[in-house]
């Protein structure tokens, strides 16, 4: 798939005047305004819909954490969870180009991506796939103290609703061994396609070829108890609720 509709357009493809900003007039913009980013290419697929970006953030559970360490970029998945305003993510204290960034005070980019479907052209230039994909950019923020427990309680509740009412409180190393960070949701760009085919009556294409979109769903699979879990023990109601979701409710609560 090679077309200007193809799997390439996933990502947001930033003007350069906004993607090649100098650093010191990158840090001036940050202190007062987030930079309006807007896509060049396929623009009309841009979306600043916020409830549309919490629908996406709330949906997905692995985003992609890209930061530059020694000129070097670094990018690596991670689970997340939107939190108001902020995406939180967790790591262990013992290091990480993460906390690197927030020491440093640097710019990272978090990418999230929800793939809905494949779309099958009458030609493999044509054919594409709906998807929905946000990239955040901005300074990771530590959140310490009290504030950190509250935050991985959350990141818990986001990730396995209901989950922290039922296992043990967590104990002061494991917190002392977690650091949580956060990133602000102020300068966002979020690309979608959701359309059928791309097609016209007269367009020239043999049209006894089949074309359409196939929709991507997911669900949840039977919960497999762990080898030490006594065979009587019940599922818990955590356990239960997600996985008897319907499967048009796909986001966390």
């Amino acid at each position: 798939m090679t077309s200007p509709d193809a799997l390439t357009d996933l990502a947001p493809d930033l003007a350069p005047e906004t993607a090649r900003t100098a650093p010191a007039a990158r840090e001036a913009t940050q202190a007062t305004q987030a930079p309006a980013r807007r896509i060049r290419r396929l623009s009309e697929r841009q979306v600043v819909d916020r409830a549309a970006l919490d629908a996406l953030l709330d949906e997905e559970l692995v985003g992609h954490l890209t930061a530059v360490a020694d000129g070097v970029p670094i990018i690596v998945p991670m689970g997340f969870a939107r939190v108001g305003d902020h995406v939180l993510v967790h790591g262990s204290t013992g290091g990480g180009f993460a906390l690197r960034a927030a020491a440093e005070r640097s710019t990272v980019a978090f990418a999230v991506t929800a793939l809905d479907g494949l779309v099958y052209a009458r030609s493999l230039f044509d054919s594409s796939m709906n998807y929905r994909s946000a990239v955040v950019y901005g300074v990771l923020e530590p959140v310490d103290g009290a504030e950190a427990d509250a935050a991985l309680v959350a990141l818990s509740e986001r990730l396995m609703p209901g989950r922290p009412a039922e296992v043990r409180a967590t104990i002061r190393k494991e917190v002392a061994a977690t650091r949580v960070l956060r990133l602000r949701l102020d300068d966002v760009v979020m690309k979608v396609r959701a359309a059928g085919v791309s097609e016209a009556p007269d367009d020239g294409e043999d049209h006894t070829v089949w074309a359409g979109v196939v929709p991507l769903a997911r669900a949840w699979g039977a919960p497999e108890r762990s080898a030490l879990t006594p065979v009587h023990t019940p599922t818990p109601e955590s356990v239960v609720a997600l996985t008897t979701r319907p499967d048009r409710d796909r986001r966390l609560p």
